[in-house]
This record gives C-alpha cells, sequence and structure tokens, in this order.
C-alpha cells in the first residue's frame, strides 16, 4: 500500500512510519491544524501574556505596592488572570501564573510573585 503525505497528498518515500514527503509539508500542515482557529484563545492567552509582563516590570524586586491608574496606563486587563488564592483570613489574591497582585484599599494594589 503507498502512502501519501498528509498535507499535499504526494507519494511518500521513506521510513514506514512518515506521514510527510518534507519539512515543508510537515510544517504547514502542523501550523494549519494547531493554528488557534479560534480568536477567543488567541487573544485570551495575548492578554495574559500582556498582564503578566505589566506585573513582572512593576514588580521587579518581587514584592512592592502601585496604583490602579499605573496598572490602566500600562493596559493591565483586570478580566484576564490565571488563578485566585484566598488565605486563611480570606484574603484574595489574583494571579497571573506565579505574578500576583492584591487590591488594597484606595485604589491601590499589592504585587507579589509567588515562590517557585
Amino acid at each position: 500500500m503507498e502512502k501519501t503525505c498528509l498535507e499535499c497528498g504526494e507519494k511518500i518515500v521513506g521510513r514506514i512510519d512518515k506521514k510527510f514527503c518534507d519539512d515543508a509539508c510537515r510544517n504547514a500542515y502542523n501550523n494549519r491544524v494547531n493554528k488557534d482557529s479560534k480568536n477567543l484563545i488567541r487573544n485570551t492567552n495575548n492578554r495574559l501574556r500582556k498582564n503578566y509582563r505589566i506585573l513582572e516590570t512593576l514588580n521587579p524586586e518581587q514584592k512592592t505596592k502601585t496604583s490602579r491608574a499605573k496598572l490602566i496606563e500600562a493596559g493591565f486587563d483586570f478580566n484576564y488572570f490565571t488563578s485566585i488564592y484566598t488565605t486563611k483570613v480570606g484574603t484574595v489574591y489574583y494571579f497571573v501564573y506565579d505574578q500576583g497582585y492584591l487590591p488594597l484599599e484606595g485604589d491601590y494594589f499589592a504585587l507579589v510573585k509567588r515562590e517557585g
């Protein structure tokens, strides 16, 4: 039985488990299959990445305080975070991966970095 390339349909020569005729077809196929076909996923990942960079930039010492205005000015979007951590006393931290923020009184935020 003759095997054909999953991308272009050309005859495959070589290893028995080979699926593509060359690297270009393999890359084209995987790019097509794995692309974020849903804009929601791509946009969400981009917003999380941007939020992470902002927190990382504003929090170089692993623990600091900043204002809501500074976060918003940098383009921070409070709707996008990866997890919520609630302490035993009920304090709620929002995290974007290992960078977190805690809403304080007066439109200020404590910025923290979770230890590895």
